[in-house]
């Protein structure tokens, strides 16, 4: 309904404010992933152009960093830089496949979401056997 360019909204419509209780398809949750590995991946590029500008400067500076990298948390911090890449790239090559025609319907985006969260696991665990073993 419409009056003079204004829309009249129903005020008796559902309205749903707690987050804990929507529930979004699997396809979702692989996208916002997709993002937020995305940031992460903008922000280790920060940190590891500090470690390569550390590492270049001196002798003593470069002996620092490599002291640094043996470090449980500066592992875990490559670890999880990894670990966002490999999920970045993978989502990602699962929008490029998309982007040529497969898997556009909900039961095809559906199974490439999951395909995709398991090849992901797979090469985060990998990343993770590389990096601690």
């Amino acid at each position: 309904m419409q009056i003079y360019g204004v829309y009249i909204v129903n005020k008796k419509r559902p309205v749903n404010l707690d987050i804990g209780t929507i529930h979004l398809p699997i396809t979702s949750y692989v996208s916002i992933l997709h993002r937020v590995s995305g940031v992460v991946l903008f922000a280790a590029i920060a940190v590891f152009l500090w470690v390569l500008d550390a590492s270049l400067s001196s002798e003593e500076s470069f002996n620092a960093v490599k002291e640094c990298i043996g470090s449980p948390f500066c592992q875990f911090i490559i670890w999880a830089s990894l670990a966002a890449l490999g999920y970045h790239m993978v989502a990602g090559i699962r929008h490029l496949i998309m982007d040529f025609g497969l898997g556009e319907t909900l039961e095809g985006g559906q199974l490439g979401a999951k395909i995709a969260l398991i090849v992901a696991a797979v090469v985060i665990i990998l990343a993770g056997v590389w990096v601690w073993v």
